[in-house]
């Protein structure tokens, strides 16, 4: 039996530090499944299970700890960033600037809600303090890349052995986090009177007056004379509308025309472009024709294939550029990514990853599947070589010192912040300098959850062996309750102001609550209750935003206010 023992007691041996990881990781993540209330705390359990192991002294050294700790943080970060790059700069297109100002309010407010009961109901002569009113703060939030970023510049400020551990604070937090976001939430709905069937009939109007930008097709016949010996090209651009004309029907034959094309007067179109241009184009050209179209002939038989972007050079290049029709004589008239259906505009930049709808000639589709890749088989692989490039720029862009007076120390964005600012670029730019950053969402998942465990692992097993002393016998009470008031105030503050204010349906509401505090659980309610794409909508308009501003006010709270 010595050996039994010797692998659970013996710190210094890899198969000790692999066993402890193992355990911790695995009982948390089935614990984490439970739910409680209809709620589960999902893989933050591994932090619970963590600090129980090093309670009880099932532990590993601290380098080792420390090395997982940071190793997992910055992968969970880039990963995150990757995923919220794409649609970071969009989401402050129209009304997402005022759901992200709303946003960045209760970020704010999370903060000033946090110092308030620091001066309130804790001793502020004790050093240790606010960093654990920090660390509670991240736990009312439910933002752990937040605490992974205190914790990081919290090893800057205060001197090796005396770091205080402010998981304690998060793990007093984080339950009742999860459940006051929910909870004030449904308050909100109560104090603005919402009624919730009437939000869903609010939704429908807005959908029916306002159609998304997909993709519609028709069949028109030529009427405008003004059309007469113009070509496709001059027609959209006088027109100011993205069209295709994937087929015509000319004097009884079939052709699939390029940007060259001339129009004739009584010429069947088969058109696609976005549904809410589709009026215009169809006043333009001329009346709709009911009918089908017809067979194609069967000397040049016509065929519609959805073909896969996985050619690395075509990453970043325009539609606009490749010329299919005038060079290959074929049209692509929907673009698909990420499971959304896209217009197929001249503008529109092409990913690896995207899905494309070809039309014409099957030689030439065929051949146009050789030229975008088309090999599924490509995407099932990582691109590991951009993920850790990636990676190398954002710590050497976060290790920057930046000297900022009155600050003990100079400002980094540390091992957090770097590496998530640096994949937002490359998960949205990356194309520019040809680099390719698709990653299929089960792989981003894996490898942003594995960063996760390995994180609140080491975090949960360095502070088990003072959580008794901190929490049970001292102020654990405390960070519990604060907490909850770092929770449901700003939520109903903010969440009151973006009804009554501004007028924000109650579902984008919800989803823009969820996304601030990047808490899932707390969309997965509101998806429950609602049957539209509004709570996804807010939640992901808000999400990219609120994520960086968690990261960057957790060390700019470390390094201006506990470093005196």
């Amino acid at each position: 039996m010595d050996w039994l023992i010797n692998l659970f007691t013996n710190q210094d041996s890899v198969a000790h530090i692999a066993l402890l990881y193992s355990i911790v990781i695995a009982i948390g993540v089935l614990l984490g499944k439970i739910k409680f209330g209809g709620i589960a705390l999902g893989v933050t359990f591994v932090l619970f299970m963590g600090i129980l192991a090093g309670h009880i002294g099932f532990t590993a050294p601290v380098a080792t700890l420390t090395f997982m700790q940071d190793f997992g943080l910055i992968l969970f970060v880039f990963m995150i960033g990757l995923q919220v790059g794409p649609g970071f700069f969009e989401s402050f297109r129209k009304g997402g600037i005022t759901l992200n100002m709303l946003a960045t309010g209760m970020i704010l407010l999370n903060v000033m809600v946090m110092f308030a009961c620091y001066y309130l109901f804790f001793d502020t002569d004790n050093v240790n303090n606010l960093p654990m009113m920090v660390g509670t703060l991240f736990g009312a939030v439910t933002n752990t890349p937040g605490l992974g970023a205190a914790n990081e510049a919290l090893s800057s400020v205060f001197k090796e052995g005396s770091i205080p551990q402010i998981a304690s604070g998060y793990a007093c937090a984080y339950p009742l986090g999860v459940l006051g976001i929910i909870g004030a939430t449904i308050l909100v709905r109560y104090i603005c009177k919402v009624k919730l069937e009437n939000e869903e009939s609010e939704l429908q109007a807005q959908e029916n007056e306002n159609p998304h930008e997909k993709p519609y097709q028709m069949r028109l016949k030529v009427e405008n004379s003004y059309l007469a010996g113009k070509n496709f090209q001059q027609v959209s651009e006088f027109l100011h509308r993205d069209f295709v004309c994937s087929r015509m029907l000319h004097n009884g034959e079939i052709s699939i025309p390029n940007r060259d094309s001339l129009f004739n007067i009584g010429d069947d179109l088969l058109i696609i472009c976005a549904e809410s241009d589709a009026e215009a184009v169809r006043a333009f050209i001329g009346p709709t024709v009911d009918e089908p179209f017809p067979e194609d002939d069967e000397k040049q038989p016509l065929v519609s294939r959805r073909i896969v972007v996985t050619n690395p050079a075509m990453n970043g290049k325009s539609l606009g550029k490749m010329h299919f029709s005038s060079v290959y004589g074929v049209n692509v008239t929907r673009i698909s990514r990420q499971g959304m259906d896209l217009f197929a505009s001249r503008s529109h930049h092409f990913h690896v990853g995207d899905k494309i709808m070809v039309v014409g000639p099957e030689d030439n589709v065929n051949r146009i599947a050789d030229i975008m890749g088309n090999s599924v088989r490509r995407l099932d692989a990582p691109n590991i070589a951009t993920i850790f490039i990636g990676i190398i720029v954002g710590i050497l862009f976060g290790s920057i010192p930046l000297a900022i007076p009155g600050m003990p120390v100079p400002l980094k964005l540390g091992i957090a912040g770097g590496p998530l600012i640096i994949a937002i670029l490359i998960g949205r730019f990356g194309y520019r300098i040809h680099l390719v950053t698709y990653t299929t969402n089960s792989a981003n998942m894996m490898l942003r959850e594995i960063g996760l465990v390995l994180f609140l692992a080491s975090v949960g097993i360095k502070a088990g062996a003072g959580f008794w002393e901190t929490v049970v016998q001292g102020d654990g009470l405390k960070y519990v309750y604060t907490g909850f008031l770092i929770t449901i105030i700003p939520i109903l503050i903010m969440g009151t102001l973006a009804r009554l204010r501004y007028k924000f349906n109650y579902f984008t509401i919800m989803g823009m609550i969820a996304g601030t505090y990047t808490d899932p659980p707390a969309l997965a309610y509101a998806n429950s209750i609602c049957s539209k794409e509004a709570p996804a909508v807010g939640y992901s308009t808000v999400y990219p935003l609120s994520m960086f501003l968690r990261i960057l006010t957790a060390q700019l709270i470390v390094l201006f206010c506990c470093g005196g």
